[in-house]
This record gives C-alpha cells, structure tokens and sequence, in this order.
C-alpha cells in the first residue's frame, strides 16, 4: 500500500517567511496525501549552522520523510550525510535530503529548477556569452543549470574575487576548461555590452535589499535578463529591463521547480508543477506570472 503520510522540514537561517511549506502542503492536499512541513531556524533555536548535522540526525531519528536545506547551511550538511546524488556531488551543495533505511542522501533540485524554470520561459534565447551575478549557493546553482542548458561561456561576477574565482575553477573542473571565467563588478559594463544574457543571483531586490543590482544604464533591449530573487515576483531590475523591451524570466519558476523535485523526491508522487506556479503567483503576491518571459 502507498504511503499517504510525510513528515518533512527546512533546515535554514531566518526561514520563517519560507513559501516552501505552503507550497508542498497545498499540492499534497490536492493529491489526498497528509503532509506536515515544519521551519527548522537556527537563529530561532540559537544554534550556529554547523549545528546542523545534529538537526539532521534529530530529524532522522524523529521519523522525518526529508528535509530541505538552505542558507547558510547546504555546503556544511555534506558531511553530514551518507550518500550524494551526482547532482548535488558535482555542485558541492545539498537542498534536499531524503531519508530511506535509516540512510540520507543529498540531492540539489536548486540546479534542476532554475534549468526547467528557464527552458520554460526564455527556451530561444542566445547562450553564447552570459554574464551571471553573484557567486554563492544560489549562483552555483545556476551557473550548473546555464551551462547544463548549453551556454557557451558564462561569467561569475562577485564582489567576493576568491568567492567568483573558486566557483569559476570548479565549473571549468566539471564543464570543461575555458566555459567559466570569473570577474569584479568594476567589469560589469564591458561583459554587459558583449553579453547575451545576464543572471542575478544575490539578494538586491528582495523586500529587504530593494534596489538595483547594477546601473539601468547597463541593460539594453537586445539583453535577456533572469531573476532569481521571488519575493517579489516583479523585482525593480525585472521591472526596468521589461520597460526596455528585454526578455526577461523572473525567479517563481526556479522556486516552484525545485519544491516540485523535491516534492517528488520525498514523496514519489508526480507534482502538478503548473498548479504549484499559479500558487507561487498567489502566494509571492506579484504582478508577473511566474516564469513569465516577455519581448
């Protein structure tokens, strides 16, 4: 008979505005199935981050199904855990872990969301040369997934050199030699000119980082231009390179995709990831579609 019951968490600091329970508990309502997602803070609990292979043994030993980890926590908890997915061994970094048999394994859906979310919502653009901002968990993440999706060259950019430099290093380790290259901010107008793409992946727009990433003077219509940041859905770099008629993809898509793998992973059931992007729209409470791409 199969399983109906889940108990899984999100590990992470300052998760309680996460939209990660909502999102799994409405589709797994919709499929009949009793599912409970709890918030594990460790600011909240008074724990450092390297507590956290305490809380997933904890979690473990407690029956949980799986958890979800995120900042600051997805490169400490590989210690941690018995079994690594390709995905996530080849990022450095685990999102999702799934217990089975009293064993953990991790597994990255970060990668896999952002490659389906833009496939989705930019599937024609040019990939030669992409200019992708920010270099940590999330930025690994989708520097994996634009390569994956076939970018010819893409281009760290951090205000962090050794940050830019050390993800730069192992994505040519994975990719092949020469498909990243890393650089400092004051570069951004030069690769900007030269690029056909670029990707924001740091905390500038989010509620509590309003603001733009870098001058709007640096976009230009021909650019496509992908979000990571969800919260809002429409950020204030979205909403002035749509002004300008650029392509754009926001960050719903990334974050719908990978609850829905992850969904998946813990429950082996089929999520309805359409279902899930109309309550992110909902939830996130933005004026975009998620994964909506404009020209």
């Amino acid at each position: 008979m199969a399983k109906d019951s889940f108990l899984v968490g999100l590990i992470g600091a300052g998760v309680g505005p996460s939209l990660s329970p909502a999102l799994h508990e409405r589709e797994a309502d919709r499929q009949g199935l009793r599912y409970l997602y709890r918030l594990i803070d460790i600011d909240a609990l008074g724990v450092p981050p390297e507590a956290v292979g305490d809380l997933v043994r904890a979690a473990r030993d407690l029956g949980f199904d799986g958890l979800n980890i995120t900042h600051p926590c997805k490169q400490l908890v590989i210690g941690h855990l018995d079994a690594l997915a390709p995905q996530a061994e080849a990022l450095g970094a685990v999102n999702t872990v799934v217990f089975e048999d009293g064993r953990a394994t991790g597994h990255n859906t970060d990668v896999t969301g952002f490659a389906a979310s833009f496939a989705r919502g930019l599937p024609d653009v040019p990939l030669e040369r992409v200019v992708q901002l920010g270099a940590g968990g999330a930025g690994a993440a989708v520097a994996h997934a634009a390569l994956t999706l076939g970018a010819e060259r893409v281009t760290v950019v951090d205000a962090l050199a050794d940050r830019a430099a050390h993800l730069a290093a192992a994505l040519n380790r994975h990719f092949g030699e020469g498909r990243a290259g890393a650089a400092g901010p004051e570069r951004l107008p030069a690769l900007l000119a030269g690029a056909d793409g670029v990707v924001h992946a740091t905390p500038t727009g989010m509620a509590a980082h309003p603001g733009l990433p870098f001058p709007a003077d640096l976009l230009r219509p021909e650019l496509w231009v992908a979000e990571v940041v969800y919260r809002p859905l429409e950020t204030e770099l979205l909403r002035t390179a749509r002004a300008l008629g650029c392509a754009t993809l926001d960050g719903g898509g990334m974050a719908v995709f990978q609850a829905a793998d992850a969904f998946r992973l813990f429950t082996g059931r089929e999520p309805d990831s359409a279902r899930m992007l109309a309550d992110i729209a909902e939830l996130a409470g933005g004026v975009a579609a998620p994964g909506q791409t404009t020209r």
